[in-house]
């Protein structure tokens, strides 16, 4: 049966019919529209990838630029280390084992049973056997030395190499690095070349912080995939993907902003670095710049540097749980500071040392052994021993001699003439006695103190105050203080220039005198004591530091003649006032300036600049300065010989024979200086090695009840205690004799050629000789004595 046609039927037949086909114009339209899109994106994308590939080249022309111009030049600052003297050790010297060894204790060498490393030392009653370290000196590197030492009464006796099995001519000691010469920007490092630092230090920093160094490019995919399958396993950042190089990069060049832009020139950077140089070039930079730490408000980079601070050793000495600490130290230097936090430190090192084990750097039983140690930090951590007093003399120095040659911060080397035993040994005497002495002084008491060559007149050592490391008023260079009793020297020596007139028996007459001044003015002098002595030697008068008789005879010298005398011994003139109280010391010195004068005087009358410079050298080891010493015979031999006689007299006899009970043997030299009211305590020591000037006194320049006797002369003491003086022996000049003596009932003395107390005469002209032989000879004498 056919369907039937209905309207409902009509209408579903025409909404199904197929829908009307876009004319072929309206197609071809569409296709053009979409073909322009696309041309134009692609026109746009490959000018904006141009443009980028562009900015990434001319990014990358730039920081290759910029890497180019640090790594080819100097990559970072370096500051100017400053070095203690090299001590020069050579057979027939007179130096002692006990000072030997004193030099080797200050410079941290270990006392062991066998040495076996650098830095090592092991000593019996008279021998040292020295594992000596390597060093750099001015006229180039030396390699350790493994040598003994043999001692007998008189001094070094003998040096043998133990590595050749032969005696050697002489042997020089490292000298101690004191610290550094500040600069404009608050960060230190120790230069070192890249085989300077140890292996094994090296591969727990790589095992700790980078162990793909030496495959990557200098940004490691893997270390980033690593870190963040570890950070994202413990929910919060707990290790970074940065390589060395990039650290480097970001240490050097970049800021430390936590920015994209900075990561992507970070990363650039590092590839750059590690496309143009060796890997151990590399390392060396990071091992060099890396931050550890502070020390007295300046930044600390380098394991070179660090290995001073906490160790007080160099680098090459450390143990492996000691430089694992520093490595720990590389991911957070305040947070990882073995001083205030000893136990989050040792966590850390032994994290390291656990790795160090993983990665078949040690063995189990490395590990344990070194994961069982302390810390072992110093007590008192610190860069180097600081010498602020020292330090100031050492730039005024610097400055004059060197000028505009001196640059801080490009890797110099200064080398001075501090003693570092001297110098610990002045610094303690001051820091012991002024306690003590304050007793009587009060707490406002001050010191200072000076130690020079009495040869060469280089400066051992230097203390600015009793706070030795304060680095402020130096009252050893600036303290301009009456100088008192120590100008005696000077009008007696002036005497004794003049031999055909006196000589140290001349009689001194010690009775009340008064002199008149320009204004109508009395002076009476008087001694300490307060007591008259009639007759004296001229030697006694200044050996017991007679007032009376010292300006008798500075009166028959005449002012400008002992003023004279003063300027050749280093005394500016203009510090003198020409007034008869200059011959008791009414005017002022520095402890500096005293010293220069003493040194002239007790070096036979040669006079050396008073100085702290040796030697200037350069990163590449170009000698830019060398100190020569220069001397000059400003003062007659005889008579400056005579009397630094005169002062020994004063230690046996005299203000000084407080140091005759302690140190007779010496035979030293020394002299008093107390100024009016008891303001000022000197004391100037003399030994066959050094000149040393002490000065106590009060800022505010109140009394301080101490006579230099009682004070400084104390200090001296105490000093000697610990740093054991050299005998002073002086040759005796040509023209020198000795004659017999006897004294009188009125206390002078008479000549007296077979008496057995002598003195010696600067006899130019025979006359006192022939004085000798005209008289009785002893036998008469008894004959003719009832």
């Amino acid at each position: 049966m056919s369907k039937k046609s209905t309207p409902n039927n009509n209408k579903a037949k025409t909404g199904n019919k197929s829908p009307r086909k876009p004319s072929s114009a309206k197609r071809k339209r569409s296709k053009e529209n979409q073909r322009s899109w696309l041309k134009m994106l692609w026109s746009v994308s490959w000018k904006v990838c141009l443009a980028g590939l562009v900015l990434i080249v001319f990014v990358g022309v730039y920081l290759d630029s910029v890497v180019k111009q640090r790594f080819e030049g100097q990559l970072f600052d370096l500051p100017t280390v400053v070095y203690a003297r090299i001590l020069n050790l050579a057979p027939g010297d007179s130096i002692s084992i006990q000072e030997v060894r004193n030099e080797l204790d200050v410079l941290n060498y270990r006392k062991v049973r066998h040495p076996r490393y650098p830095g090592e030392y092991s000593s019996s009653s008279t021998k040292i056997e020295l594992f000596r370290r390597p060093f750099e000196f001015t006229n180039g590197p030396e390699p350790d030395r493994h040598v003994m030492l043999y001692f007998d009464t008189a001094g070094l006796k003998q040096i043998k190499s133990l590595e050749k099995s032969a005696d050697l001519g002489y042997l020089r000691i490292e000298p101690k690095m004191l610290g550094m010469l500040e600069k404009d920007h608050d960060e230190q490092r120790l230069f070192l070349r890249r085989d300077q630092f140890p292996e094994i230090m090296v591969d727990a920093l790589l095992v700790t912080e980078d162990r793909d160094f030496y495959q990557h490019d200098g940004v490691s995919p893997l270390a980033i995939a690593r870190a963040m399958v570890a950070n994202l396993k413990a929910g919060r950042t707990v290790q970074g993907g940065s390589t060395l190089t990039q650290q480097l990069a970001k240490n050097i060049f970049l800021s430390r902003d936590r920015t994209l832009w900075r990561k992507l020139r970070e990363a650039y950077m590092a590839l750059i670095i590690d496309y143009r140089y060796s890997k151990d070039r590399i390392l060396e930079g990071y091992l060099n710049e890396v931050y550890l730490g502070q020390s007295r408000g300046e930044a600390i980079h380098g394991f070179g540097l660090a290995s001073r601070l906490y160790f007080g050793q160099p680098i090459q000495e450390l143990r492996i749980d000691q430089l694992a600490l520093l490595v720990g130290m590389v991911k957070g230097p305040s947070y990882y500071n073995p001083i205030r936090y000893p136990e989050r430190a040792k966590e850390r090192r032994d994290l390291v040392l656990r790795l160090m084990m993983q990665q078949g750097v040690l063995s189990a039983s490395q590990y344990e052994i070194a994961a069982s140690r302390p810390l072992d930090i110093q007590d008192n951590p610190r860069i180097a021993s600081r010498q602020p007093a020292y330090f100031q003399q050492l730039k005024i120095e610097l400055k004059q001699k060197v000028g505009s040659v001196f640059k801080s911060d490009v890797g110099l080397r200064v080398f001075t003439s501090l003693d570092p035993v001297s110098q610990q040994e002045l610094e303690q005497a001051i820091a012991r006695k002024i306690p003590q002495l304050s007793q009587v002084a009060g707490k406002s008491l001050e010191g200072a103190a000076i130690a020079v060559d009495r040869h060469t007149g280089e400066i051992r050592a230097m203390v600015g105050g009793k706070r030795t490391g304060y680095d402020g008023f130096n009252r050893a260079l600036n303290a301009s203080r009456q100088i008192g009793s120590l100008v005696k020297p000077a009008v007696y020596l002036t005497a004794l220039e003049q031999p055909q007139k006196y000589n140290l028996a001349t009689t001194l007459h010690d009775k009340p005198i008064s002199l008149k001044g320009s204004k109508g003015s009395v002076w009476s002098p008087r001694n300490y004591d307060r007591k008259f002595r009639g007759d004296v030697p001229l030697y006694l008068a200044l050996a017991k530091s007679l007032n009376v008789p010292t300006v008798e005879l500075g009166m028959q010298l005449g002012i400008s003649n002992v003023i004279d005398t003063l300027a050749k011994l280093g005394v500016d003139r203009n510090e003198v006032r020409p007034v008869p109280s200059m011959f008791l010391g009414s005017f002022t010195l520095t402890p500096f300036q005293v010293a220069q004068m003493y040194q002239t005087l007790t070096n036979s009358g040669k006079r050396s600049q008073l100085s702290a410079l040796r030697s200037v050298v350069d990163k590449e080891g170009n000698v830019l300065f060398q100190s020569l010493p220069k001397t000059s015979q400003t003062i007659d031999q005889q008579a400056a010989w005579l009397t630094t006689y005169a002062m020994k007299r004063g230690v046996l006899e005299g203000t000084g024979r407080y140091l005759n009970s302690q140190f007779g043997w010496a035979a030293l030299a020394g002299k008093t200086g107390t100024s009016n009211d008891t303001r000022d305590s000197w004391f100037v020591g003399i030994d066959g090695r050094e000149v040393t000037t002490v000065w106590l006194g009060r800022d505010d320049n109140q009394p301080t009840k101490l006579t230099g006797s009682s004070g400084a002369l104390r200090v001296y003491a105490e000093y000697l205690k610990h740093r054991i003086p050299e005998t002073l022996s002086l040759p005796w000049p040509q023209g020198i004799s000795t004659l017999g003596f006897t004294y009188t009932d009125n206390g002078s003395l008479q000549l007296d050629c077979d008496n057995a107390f002598k003195l010696p005469m600067w006899d130019v002209d025979n006359r006192l000789k022939q004085q000798c032989e005209n008289q009785p000879t002893q036998w008469i004498k008894k004959l003719f004595s009832w």
